[in-house]
């Protein structure tokens, strides 16, 4: 039987690592985690995150600072306790076959735990690396304080002032016993990154294999400063109104009209005049569509952009391709992400050309993307964590702006539609040859 691979050809059989989180709170520990499960996810590498905080509210949901004091045996022990279950959650999740990368969300503060964490996962083989988030910049500090107490089970309904003054006692509460990684030169033996002040200072020590390296190179790109990333299709085209999919067609009349109130939609979205950087593809409909937001944002064309290649099909109907390859037609309702087009892609194709887009919007800030719906749907998938099965059938539909802020907890969606009409290219799994409606709100 060949090795078991993942989509990007990583062979992912007999590979397991737990990505273990240092630091105090508020500098981006759990945003980190999750961003890194689910860009490994994306790239079909089986990952999980296991956060010690969910474990302790079994115990202690909506505790005061006074429970993370060292000198508070009860807190001290519950402490303990929930990460003893997050530890062995996640090592039976390794023992299951399922696991291959694992993230220990928690602050890990301090060498005693970080050993202990060590000497508990390489017992079991698995390979550890510590990836570890400082920062003393109060303003970021503050954002990641204020997104904290509105978003943390932690602070659930209560007074977000109350709470800002009872996370910053928790803080100083961690500061006490807080130890950076190898701060006194005795854990130089460890694997681990160190990401000082967002990036703008990084240490790595002992990387090892590939995959480590990958994981590694996507933290460094990460920034944790507060930012939205907006969405938009292009306006509607001349073969969307024919129910043709690709193709490199114009805009509809339809489609012109929502070029022209792109702006304002952008602008209600924004609600500032900073500028955005626009990213589009190599395409008529996207660049036509762009043509008319203010002259002083930026526009880059991206290849890796344009639509999912529908080889031989390009510029048929859903009717056509069924008429002409039944078969193919229903191996793709079976499995859509895997089925490639005759001569041309499959989702899992345009996930892959789509990573150096992910890596570059995880580096930048304030980036519209004006693109294709297999792609939207591609990128929507990395930030709402939608899975391989899900991705394929997201209703993107057109004329709609889409602004997406990742938070600490998920990310955030909020939709602008410019109310102006247009076809619908979405299909539903297993129905018609033909476009429908999705419900409740509603190609390639």
């Amino acid at each position: 039987m060949a090795p078991k691979t993942n989509g990007i050809g990583v062979q992912v059989e007999d590979m397991k690592i737990c990505v273990v989180m240092v630091g105090l709170p508020a500098r981006g520990k759990s945003y980190i985690a999750q961003k890194a499960q689910r860009y490994l996810k994306w790239l079909s590498i089986p990952a999980k995150t296991f956060n010690v905080g969910n474990y302790r509210r079994t115990d202690a949901p909506q505790p005061s600072a006074d429970f993370f004091d060292t000198n508070n045996p009860e807190g001290e022990r519950k402490r303990r306790a929930a990460a003893e279950a997050a530890v062995a959650d996640m090592l039976q999740w390794f023992k299951s076959g399922e696991g291959v990368v694992a993230i220990l969300d928690a602050t890990n503060s301090t060498k005693e735990r970080r050993k202990w964490v060590l000497d508990k996962v390489k017992s079991e083989g698995i390979e550890v690396i510590f990836v570890e988030s400082k920062c003393d910049d109060e303003e970021l500090i503050m954002a990641n304080i204020r997104d904290v107490k509105t978003t943390s089970p932690d602070y659930k309904g209560q007074d977000p002032e109350k709470a800002a003054v009872d996370f910053r006692d928790r803080i100083r509460n961690y500061e006490k016993v807080y130890k950076s990684i190898n701060e006194d030169g005795d854990e130089d033996d460890l694997t681990y990154l160190k990401i000082m002040n967002v990036g703008k200072q990084v240490i790595i020590n002992r990387i090892r294999d590939y995959l480590q390296s990958r994981i590694v190179y996507y933290l460094m790109n990460l920034h944790i400063r507060p930012r939205s990333v907006w969405l938009s299709r292009h306006g509607e085209s001349m073969l969307n109104i024919e129910g043709r999919i690709g193709g490199d067609a114009g805009l509809s009349h339809r489609g012109e009209e929502y070029a022209g109130k792109l702006p304002d939609l952008v602008l209600e979205s924004v609600g500032s005049n900073r500028p955005l950087t626009v990213w589009t593809s190599t395409l008529k409909r996207t660049i036509a569509t762009a043509r008319h937001l203010p002259k002083h944002y930026n526009q880059l064309q991206w290849k890796a952009l344009d639509e999912l290649d529908a080889g031989v099909c390009d510029g048929m109907t859903y009717q056509e391709i069924a008429d002409m390859y039944p078969e193919d037609f229903q191996a793709r309702d079976e499995d859509k992400y895997n089925y490639r087009y005759r001569g041309g892609e499959s989702y899992r194709d345009v996930v892959i050309r789509l990573e150096p887009i992910i890596m570059e919007l995880e580096r930048s800030e304030d980036i519209l993307i004006i693109s294709h719906q297999a792609v939207i749907r591609c990128i929507y998938a990395y930030f709402m964590q939608k899975t391989q099965e899900e991705s394929p059938w997201v209703p993107v539909p057109l004329h709609t702006l889409m602004k997406l802020t990742p938070r600490a907890y998920g990310t955030e969606v909020q939709t602008f539609k410019a109310n102006i009409k247009a076809v619908s290219t979405w299909r539903g799994k297993g129905s018609t040859a033909k476009h429908e409606d999705p419900a409740p709100d509603g190609g390639v």
